[in-house]
């Protein structure tokens, strides 16, 4: 036993309430084929639910065996992954339906397709044993510098994400498994991404209204889960981000709006708690505040148990009341009686979906002339230290099409650009470049843009959303790359 756990043990809380705190936790750990003896601790005093991460997987088979052995040690326990579709998601080792991000859903504007791509997620999720998904994104993407919403959002437009979502939530209700719309009350008004520091989103209150409007359309569609956000509105709470905020987490979201589903906190490790209260204490809060389970994603398990440790204290010194940690236990019990027990049958679902949306989705002005034996320069960002990235790239999307095709794929800029253009320029193949949120990664702007003065008849691809290129995906998922390959050379 830990010294964390001695601690906590010394607390002495009635069962039932140190059962009911535990539901209220939501653990990440390491490891594909065990499950750690401290996890095991947990589960058995009643944790609520596990997290996944691409560090739990290796394929389909050990997927399902690991939930299995989870769920047989607290059947209901509730398994959950982040499962947007897109570039983002963990569980490309375990063949995962490709599908695009949201925003290309979003450009399309068909809820019968978003609803089929979302069913082949939750279809496959439903295989592995996992049924609870953190997502679709709810966040409108209106703020041009934003870092971390983007593509996962579905648009600018209130009414337009509004239809998605209603289309995404009830096709994953019908496999079984809870979704969840994120970040509320919004993230895509912020310029700072609140995995690395304290997003703000000054904007006054008339303006944040817009914002609610995906989130209403969740509520009324019967979402079962919301997720907020680390992100200080100065017009709603000057004081603390959503996250730690009775007014908006309370009065906003549970008055307002009429939420009576599982608010769930996005992970304490991130910056925007863990720098500024640290993650023991952001836990305490956000469940004073109104949430009724927090998610402690990281994999080192000491920091779950200090999470728990500063709750069980907080109730034994009647700083959090019991009848808060009733009320959020109950409705994570009300959560597991739903969805934590997998449907023993699957239907199969659309595997094409995707790539339809997809293809759908890409815009070109005007339409290049194919291209065959092109040569490929790929600039996008590094992979997200919190979001998995599966390897996708177009040049390896080009070259299934078109084995000639040749050229390079770079998610950081190089240590001789000069050399690197020099070669490129010399080369008498077509030019193809691909960037992907050029606007916030200036290396991208230039590399880009000196190749275009050496080569003006090079073709332009935008991976991201449109920065002016001749062809945009809305996307970097590996459907989202094949649609442009297939463009590209007339496929």
């Amino acid at each position: 036993m830990t010294h964390a756990e001695r601690s906590s043990a010394a607390i002495a809380l009635p069962v039932d309430l140190d059962e009911a705190a535990h539901r209220c936790l939501v653990a990440g750990f390491d490891g594909t084929t065990t499950v750690p003896d401290t996890l095991k601790r947990l589960i058995d005093r009643g944790l609520g639910g596990v997290i996944l991460f691409t560090r739990n997987i290796r394929d389909a088979g050990q997927v399902r065996r690991l939930t299995d052995e989870l769920r047989a040690l607290r059947p209901d326990l509730l398994v959950a992954i982040d499962n947007e579709g897109g570039g983002i998601g963990h569980l490309v080792n375990a063949g995962a339906p490709d599908v695009p991000g949201s925003y290309a859903l979003g450009v399309v504007d068909d809820p019968a397709l978003t609803a089929r791509c979302a069913d082949a997620l939750a279809g496959h999720l439903a295989t592995l044993g996992i049924t609870a998904s953190y997502a679709p994104v709810a966040d409108l993407q209106h703020q041009p510098r934003n870092p971390i919403v983007r593509t996962r959002s579905f648009g600018a437009d209130p009414e337009l994400a509004a239809r998605h979502l209603r289309a995404w939530i009830t096709a994953t209700d019908v496999r079984g498994i809870a979704s969840c719309a994120k970040h509320f009350p919004g993230h895509g008004g912020t310029i700072t991404d609140s995995h690395h520091g304290m997003a703000i989103d000054p904007r006054p209150y008339d303006e944040l209204l817009v914002d609610l409007e995906p989130f209403r359309a969740a509520v009324a569609a019967g979402v079962p889960m919301l997720m907020s956000a680390h992100v200080v509105f100065p017009a709603l709470d000057a004081n603390r981000p959503a996250t730690l905020s009775r007014r908006i987490l309370g009065d906003l979201l549970r008055l307002d709006l009429g939420f009576d589903g599982v608010l769930v906190s996005d992970a304490l490790e991130m910056k925007a708690i863990a720098d500024e209260y640290g993650e023991a204490a952001g836990a305490r809060i956000a469940l004073a505040a109104g949430a009724d389970q927090v998610i402690v994603a990281v994999p080192d398990l000491a920091v779950t148990l200090a999470c728990r440790d500063a709750v069980l204290d907080a109730l034994h010194a009647r700083m959090l009341a019991e009848e808060r940690v009733w009320e959020a236990a109950g409705r994570v019990r009300r959560l597991a009686e739903r969805y934590a027990t997998p449907r023993k049958a699957v239907a199969p679902w659309d595997a094409n979906a995707g790539l339809e949306a997809a293809r759908r989705a890409v815009r070109t002005r005007p339409l290049p002339p194919p291209v065959r034996g092109a040569h490929v320069v790929d600039l996008f960002p590094a992979p997200h230290p919190a979001l998995n990235w599966g390897g996708e790239d177009l040049l390896t999307e080009l070259r299934a099409i078109d084995p000639t095709a040749t050229g390079i794929a770079l998610n950081e800029e190089p240590a001789d650009p000069a050399a690197l253009l020099d070669a490129i320029g010399g080369l008498g193949a077509p030019l193809v470049i691909a960037t992907s949120d050029a606007d916030l990664h200036p290396w991208q702007a230039r590399l880009r843009d000196t190749l275009v003065a050496r080569r003006p008849g090079a073709i332009r691809v935008d991976t991201g959303l449109p920065e002016g290129g001749t062809l945009c995906s809305y996307g970097r998922g590996r459907v989202n790359l094949r649609a442009v390959a297939e463009v590209l050379t007339d496929a």
